[in-house]
This record gives structure tokens, sequence and C-alpha cells, in this order.
């Protein structure tokens, strides 16, 4: 069973479901978040929607480019999670099913290149409190754990 977190589906809603990849980037003791302005100013794993025709690894490697501007090695799927929530961008009510990964961020080849979207490292407890919603806040602290 893949857990959920956050509000429960709403029974007069109707959702479409969106699939999404999102990393956990641990770099030399720091995480590397993605900030996001709009639609409401919001601190995330870097990733998300898997496009037609993507892998889940092919989407994570273009989002996390997109949102951070870092080239990523190595990942590794650590779970997936469901949230129901509005997608103000699309005009959606979405079931996303977020899958999780851990990858090693390589190299900085640019700034984010996604509008509003702002790289930011910080420590990993601190990056745990900032995050924006639970399921990736549980995500990074299964890492910690782990890697601690």
């Amino acid at each position: 069973m893949i857990p959920r977190f956050g509000t429960p589906r709403q029974s007069n809603r109707s959702y479409r479901l969106r699939h999404g990849a999102y990393a956990v980037l641990w770099r030399d003791g720091q995480v590397l978040l993605t900030h996001q302005n709009e639609p409401t100013p919001e601190f995330q794993l870097p990733g998300g929607g898997i496009d037609p025709g993507e892998s889940p690894v092919q989407a994570l490697h273009r989002e996390v480019m997109e949102e951070t501007g870092w080239r990523i090695g190595a990942p590794r799927r650590l779970g997936a999670f469901r949230r129901f929530t509005f997608m103000p961008e699309y005009d959606l009510w979405a079931e996303k099913l977020c899958a999780v990964y851990l990858a090693r961020p390589v190299r900085a080849l640019s700034a984010p290149s996604e509008p509003g979207h702002d790289a930011i490292w910080a420590d990993p407890q601190t990056a745990v409190d900032l995050l924006g919603n639970a399921g990736d806040a549980a995500f990074l602290r299964g890492v910690i754990a782990w890697l601690r």
C-alpha cells in the first residue's frame, strides 16, 4: 500500500492521476531543495510530472535540471507516496503519485530554467522543517536516519 500524506480524497471532487518523480539530493551533509515562488511560495524536493514517453528516471533528471540547474547521478528509488491537491497552474484537482529517489548532485550547470524556482542548499533538519508537504518531509527524515 502506498502511503498518503496531506488532505484525504474529497468524495465531491474528481481527481486526475499525475505521476511524478522527486529527489532527495544529498551532498557534503547538505540537501538541495527548490523554492517555488508561484502559485504559493513553497520549498519542495526537486522534481515534477512525468511527460508522455518519459521514464521516471528521465523525468527526474529533466525536472531537477529545470528546477535547480544541477546534473544528478546515481538515482536510487526510495519509494512512493500519494497526495490529493489542487494544482492552480493547471486548474486541476490531482491525485499525485510521487516516486521519490535519492540522488547525488554532480555538477551545477546553470541557474534554474523553470521560472520562479531557486535552488537552495540547507542543513537536512532545517530542510525537513522548510518542506511544504508532509510526504517530502517524511522521505527526507527517512534519508537522514539512514545516512547518519
